[in-house]
This record gives C-alpha cells, sequence and structure tokens, in this order.
C-alpha cells in the first residue's frame, strides 16, 4: 500500500492514506485525549484502558496529551508513575494497539509537556525559562534542547508543547517564569536555539521531537497582568514584538504551534484567521500543525462568547485553520454531526487531518513507531543531562547587589553560616511550575549545596525555614533567629513557590523538619492561574528578614522566584542579593557556586525589575513619550534590563561603526574593545542597541539588536564585533510593511541598557 512505503514521499503517502479514510478515521486524527487516563499501572503491569481501545477500534485516535506527564493536576505520583523504561515499554503498547486495532494502522502523535524538562518521572529538570534567559548563552541552551528531545523521544514522547515565547509586559502574571524575558530580539534567538536543538537535523531521528510555539500570540501582554486576559494591542506593535520571535522560529523550521487563550481587538486568537492563516502560513509559509491549548475551543462558547454553543465553536475552530484539539473534547462532540447537518464542509476536515498526518510520516512514525526502553532508561537524568542543568543555573543567576565585595565567601573566613528562609531547604520550590514529582535525593537545595561545599565541617552550617511563602504564622521566627545570632554570615533564601501540592508535607517551623500532615498548606504564589496584584515577598518573609537584620550580621539575600521581586527595604540592606529565579534540580549547587567563588556570576537580567509595582509597565523599551516620572518616583526600575555585576570589572573603549553612512541594503561594522580590568577571570555580556533617532512612526527609545558573551582573563582586552544592516535598522512602516527608513541611528554597546557607549550611523537617501 502506497501510504505504507517509504520509499514514496511525504505527499503521495499521505494523499494516498487521506483517500482511504472514513470520515469518522479523520475526525479521530484531529483529537487529542487525555493520555494518562489511557492506561492503568498495577502491581508492576500496564493494563490499557477500555475506553482508549474502544476509541482506536472505532476511528482512532490522532494523538495522546501527557502520557507521561506526572505531577498533582494528573494524579500520577512518584508510586503510581512509570520508571523511563516503564513509560517506553507503555508507549509501545499503546502503539501497537493503535497499529493493530485501526482499520488503517495509523500510530498516534506522543505530545509531551517540556518547558525545562520532560514533565516525566525521571527526567532532568533544568532551570525555567526565565532563568534560561539570563544565562544569555544561545548555545549552551541548543544543548538543553537536544537533552529534552532525547530524553522525551527515547520515551515514545514524539511533540512536545514549547518553547514558550511570549514577550512580557506585566510581570504580575503567574506565567512570567515560563518565558525568556521583555524583549523580543533575544527571544527571537532563544525561539530559533529551541527549534533547532528539539527537533535536531531530521524529524524522524530517535532524538528529535516537534517544537510547537507558543502561545500564539500576545499571551504576555493581557490585561492587568491576568491570565488570559484581553490584549490592547495594535498591528504594528503585534508585528515588531509578539509575532518576531514566532517568525523567526518559523523560518528556522517549527512545525507546530499553539494559539493563545486571549483575544487581541475582539478576536479570540483560536479563530484568529488573519493570525492563523493570513500571517502564518500566507506570509511566512507554514505548513506544520496548529493546535489549541487545552479548553480554548469551549472558551469561544463560555468565557469570550463568541459561539452559540459547542458545535459552533468547534466549526468556528477548525474553519480558522485549527487542526487538533487538546483534549479533544469539542471535536470529537460534535465535527461529525456538523458535517451531516452541511455545517462543516469535508474539504475543511481533510485540510486538517492532512497537516496532522503530514506530521507523522515526517516524524517517521509509520516505520518506527516503537522506541528502545534500555535506551530510555539511559538516557534520562543522566550524569551529562545533570551536570548541563547545574551550569545553566549557574549561568541564569543574575548578581543584583555586592556591597563592599561581600560575595564571595571565603570557605575560611564565613565562619558559621546561618541558612534561613522558606527556600532554603525546600526543593519544590525551586523547581517551578510544570514539573514532575521528585526524590528529594534529586533536588540539591541551597542548604544540602552550602553543606557539601563545606562538607569536613558540617557543624559550621545551622539551618531554620523561619517562615513559609505565604503563611503569616511568625513561629519559626524563633529558631530562625537563634541559628542567625550563633552565625558569623546569614544567607536568606528568599522568594516565591509555583510548587502544586505534591504531598511532601509541611515544614515544621519550630523545628525546620518536613511533616505529612492532612491539612497541608499552599505556598503557591507563581505559576499557571497565580496572578499578583504586588511583587513584594509574600506571607512575613520581610519581617523575618528585618528582623534577623537587627543582629547585625553579614547579610545575604538569595531569590528563588519565578517573578520579578520589589522589595526596596531588601535592595537597601542586604550585603548581596542573588538572583537565582527558579534554578531546577542542580540549583542549591549552582548557588553555593557562585556564594564560594568557584563559579564567577554572568546571568544579566532579561527583564526589568521596578521599585514599585506602581510603576508597570517598566519594560525597557517602551515609546520615548510614554513620559519621565511619577509624583513619588520616577519611572526608571531598580534594576534594568540586562543589568548583571560580576566578581570582577569590565570596561568598554573604542566604539567603531564603520563605514559611518550607509544605503538601507548595505552593512556596517560595529566594534568595541572589552577589557577585565578586575582580578578574575569572568564572562560579560556584550550588548548592542540601536535607537532610531527619527522615523515617521513612533519607536522604542533604544532595541537590542545584538548580544554577545565573551570569557576574559584579568587584563584581557577583546574587540567584539557586530554587523548592523537592514535585519536590525527596518521597523514596520507605511501599510504596515518593514522599511529601514533613510536618517541617523544611535549605535550603542555596554553592559546594560543604562550603560553603554554611543556612535552615530547615517542611512542615506538613495
Amino acid at each position: 500500500m502506497s501510504y505504507k512505503d517509504p520509499s514514496k514521499s511525504v505527499t503521495e503517502r499521505v494523499e494516498h492514506l487521506l483517500s482511504l479514510m472514513t470520515l469518522e478515521e479523520k475526525i479521530g486524527q484531529l483529537i487529542q485525549p487525555f493520555g494518562w487516563k489511557t492506561y492503568e499501572y498495577k502491581d508492576g503491569q500496564v493494563h490499557l484502558a477500555e475506553d482508549f481501545k474502544h476509541q482506536v477500534e472505532n476511528g482512532g485516535v490522532g494523538s495522546l496529551y501527557g502520557v507521561l506527564r506526572a505531577d498533582p493536576w494528573t494524579g500520577v505520583t512518584l508510586e503510581t508513575g512509570l520508571s523511563p523504561e516503564e513509560g517506553a515499554r507503555t508507549v509501545n503498547e499503546i502503539q501497537k494497539y493503535a497499529i493493530e486495532h485501526s482499520r488503517l494502522g495509523i500510530p498516534v502523535l506522543i505530545g509531551e509537556e517540556c518547558s525545562h524538562g520532560h514533565m516525566a518521572i525521571g527526567g532532568t529538570v533544568f532551570p525555567v525559562p526565565i532563568s534560561i534567559g539570563s544565562t544569555w548563552n544561545v548555545d549552551l541552551y541548543k544543548e538543553m534542547c537536544k537533552a529534552v528531545a532525547l530524553e522525551t523521544r527515547s520515551q515514545g514522547g514524539a511533540a512536545t508543547y514549547s518553547p514558550v515565547l511570549d514577550v512580557v509586559r506585566d510581570p504580575r502574571w503567574g506565567r512570567t517564569e515560563e518565558c525568556f524575558g521583555e524583549d523580543p530580539y533575544l527571544i527571537s534567538k532563544l525561539a530559533v536555539a529551541s527549534v533547532e536543538g528539539l527537533q535536531g537535523e531530521s524529524l524522524n531521528g530517535s532524538d528529535s521531537v516537534v517544537a510547537t510555539l507558543k502561545h500564539f500570540v500576545g499571551y504576555g501582554s493581557s490585561e492587568g497582568g491576568r491570565n488570559a486576559g484581553p490584549v490592547h494591542m495594535g498591528l504594528r506593535e503585534l508585528l515588531e514584538v509578539d509575532l518576531l520571535p514566532f517568525r523567526k522560529a518559523v523560518e528556522a523550521g517549527a512545525q507546530s504551534i499553539m494559539p493563545a487563550y486571549n483575544e487581541i481587538d475582539g478576536v479570540p486568537c483560536t479563530v484568529n484567521s488573519e493570525l492563523l492563516d493570513d500571517i502564518l502560513r500566507k506570509e511566512w509559509g507554514f505548513d506544520g500543525m496548529v493546535i489549541t491549548d487545552c479548553g480554548a475551543i469551549n472558551m469561544l462558547a463560555s468565557g469570550h462568547d463568541t459561539a452559540e454553543d459547542g458545535m459552533d465553536a468547534a466549526v468556528q475552530a477548525i474553519r480558522a485553520g485549527i487542526d487538533m484539539e487538546m483534549s479533544g473534547e469539542m471535536f470529537a462532540k460534535y465535527l461529525l454531526e456538523a458535517v451531516r447537518l452541511g455545517k462543516l464542509e469535508t474539504e475543511v476536515l481533510d485540510r486538517a487531518a492532512r497537516r496532522v498526518l503530514s506530521l507523522k510520516f515526517k516524524l517517521g512514525l509509520f516505520d518506527k513507531p516503537y522506541v528502545d526502553p534500555e535506551l530510555a532508561g539511559k538516557v534520562i537524568g543522566s550524569g551529562e543531562h545533570i551536570a548541563l542543568a547545574r551550569q545553566l543555573a549557574a549561568e541564569g543567576i543574575v548578581l543584583l547587589k555586592n556591597e563592599e565585595g561581600m560575595l564571595p565567601l571565603s570557605k575560611e573566613s564565613a565562619g558559621t553560616i546561618a541558612v534561613i528562609g522558606p527556600n532554603a531547604d525546600h526543593g519544590y520550590n525551586q523547581l517551578g511550575d510544570y514539573t514532575s514529582p521528585q526524590p528529594p535525593e534529586r533536588v540539591v537545595t541551597v542548604l544540602k549545596g552550602i553543606r557539601h561545599k563545606l562538607k569536613d565541617e558540617p557543624q559550621r552550617v545551622l539551618y531554620a525555614p523561619g517562615c513559609r511563602i505565604k503563611d503569616d504564622s511568625k513561629e519559626g521566627f524563633e529558631l530562625a533567629l537563634s541559628c542567625a545570632e550563633q552565625a558569623d554570615t546569614v544567607v536568606m533564601v528568599l522568594g516565591g513557590s509555583s510548587a502544586r501540592d505534591f504531598g511532601e508535607g509541611t515544614i515544621d517551623l519550630r523545628t525546620g523538619a518536613s511533616k505529612v500532615t492532612d491539612n497541608a498548606l499552599s505556598d503557591m504564589d507563581c505559576g499557571e492561574g497565580i496572578d499578583r496584584m504586588t511583587l513584594q515577598l509574600s506571607g512575613v518573609q520581610l519581617e523575618l528578614a528585618q528582623e534577623i537584620r537587627k543582629l547585625g550580621k553579614r547579610l545575604i539575600v538569595v531569590y528563588m522566584n519565578g517573578r520579578p521581586i520589589a522589595e526596596p527595604w531588601i535592595d537597601e540592606n542586604a550585603s548581596a542579593i542573588l538572583e537565582a529565579w527558579y534554578p531546577g534540580q542542580e540549583g542549591g549547587h549552582a548557588i553555593a557556586d557562585i556564594l564560594f567563588g568557584d563559579v564567577n556570576p554572568s546571568g544579566r537580567l532579561t527583564i526589568s525589575i521596578p521599585k514599585h509595582v506602581g510603576q508597570l509597565p517598566v519594560y525597557y523599551n517602551g515609546k520615548r513619550s510614554r513620559g519621565k516620572r511619577y509624583l513619588e518616583e520616577d519611572s526608571q526600575p531598580r534594576y534594568p534590563f540586562g543589568f548583571g555585576l560580576s566578581y570582577t570589572e569590565f570596561s568598554y573603549s573604542d566604539l567603531k561603526v564603520l563605514p559611518e553612512v550607509i544605503g538601507a541594503d548595505q552593512q556596517a561594522t560595529v566594534t568595541v574593545n572589552v577589557t577585565n580590568t578586575g582580578q578574575r577571570s569572568g564572562d560579560e555580556v556584550v550588548q548592542l542597541y540601536i535607537s532610531d533617532v527619527a522615523s515617521r512612526y513612533t519607536r522604542p527609545a533604544k532595541e537590542l539588536k545584538g548580544f554577545q558573551k565573551i570569557s576574559l582573563k584579568p587584563g584581557e582586552t577583546r574587540k567584539v564585533e557586530f554587523t548592523v544592516g537592514k535585519e536590525e535598522l527596518q521597523y514596520i512602516g507605511k501599510d504596515y510593511k518593514p522599511v529601514v527608513e533613510p536618517g541617523l541611528f544611535r549605535i550603542m554597546a555596554g553592559r546594560h541598557v543604562n550603560d553603554t557607549l554611543s556612535a552615530d550611523l547615517t542611512v542615506r537617501e538613495d
């Protein structure tokens, strides 16, 4: 049969298969039920669910979501979940049944969550994307994506619902942690790296998975920072900012895309044909699959209220360009009836099925549907991947303050160290949202990391949680103050938590021990669906820090969090501040490496940190006309975009732009000398910004258009070079088309957006 012949082209195989399919079989390809419900794991054996078998035998199942996903939402725990080998065997059983018990033997597309590691038991937990962004290390992130793809595909997962390419405009949004930051250029570079890393050289490889770009589009600019809220944005800004990372990722070959929940100018993205057809497919040439977010079609009839009922919502979605529905609820329920009632043309159904089948053929699922469980056991959570997680965590940590060279600590002169705070020894609080259950020994907390550094003198490390993240209880203050009083140095690990209820119990604040209770307190103040009105520390964390500061000890604050924290008192009173974000399973080692100087901090902010939530929005690339100050305070952030300190010093000199005058289609070379003027080797992120001095349409005051992360020894100077041309100088002009206008451009290079040298470049009028 032609569709089973690997020597035939994908197009030939798809068209032949499609010609053999019934309406029910075509619709089956467009639905994606929840995968963890397709099996039962009991007494070491996996049994496929009868409902799944019935679906396979009566039209088929196109895809399954999260077969291997484990977390409180799925209810899959360490005890009831699958090991790497068991997961691979289970996916093989699913594929075997689908192939052998469906009329045409069509394999299933297994889709998994992999935002910062495969969300399956045993998968390596890397730092969250906001931390990845802070590394400014595109090549290192690409290596991480290769590792994630290998771990996922080795178990049979063939598609991932990442990367998240949303541009953050209001950090009160709970999903800030899932994003790379506030700048579209930087996000674009990471977007391309993710596609290249995840999809590899060929989709049908044993180490490749489909990258799904999300959330298309504007999701990070919601009203009030509320999840899935309306987006108020004109087409010009949409094209210049939010759509840019998606376009670059599509150009890199991304094969799947997920529309956002939100509406833009009254049109929900799920049914926005201008986005899904005109821009995505016709202008950009995207030929992959479009899959909804979970429940997005339901929202059309109950939320957005742009559909009369479920059938209307399903028909609107597939007509607008949706090919597959995550959860599959609405498509499975209504599409067949819609065709029979004449409300949906079979051509539209065929179009969606064709795209799904094409992706399966590209992935090689028809030719190699099974995986090797032994390989899964070897590569998932491997030592190599754990080392990579540690390096990423270290490079993503940002040193915000270092008064009088407090850091790095000397192992000899630091004396007794008190490690205090709700995030000092709470493993799940450092992992972020979209994380699988973890055995305690897999996660290195800050307490564990510091104790490992001082393992020969364990008596020098004291610990007290002090308080919880959100709870107002101060019953732990006494123990925390006692520890701090005995110490020479205090390391306070404060911040937030995106930890769901993994059933690990509640920390006893009076002893620091964990105890399992029936009334565990949720400390979650960040993550999906957890949006805030403020950026201050939750609970009594600030009060705890203030009480400890009264003791007069050296105070080092380590933040673990998923969004910026605005706490002026800590900015002013802490001796040193590290922003660690959620650093993943190796976070404690990475933080200890930096605290003791084994690693020189090189992280730089990719999101501006305000002095006060009332300053929002504070993203750096706003328009010149947005004003200078409020009555109470200026509009500048506490820590600007691109900011981050080092244990050494860097100086910039001799910025040159040659030639100084170019045509609109020509290029100029920008060079700047960077010198390590300190006493330690270190990494510097050299940042290039451009300002269009005068333009027909208003422009941001500054825009990032280049960056390089370089390593310099003490006294070493390096000439760093950038190329500036059409891509860096253009913007969306008349008729919403890109244009390079003649005139003066200011070229800036430096340490961060507010610390640069500048030179001029003129684009002549040809």
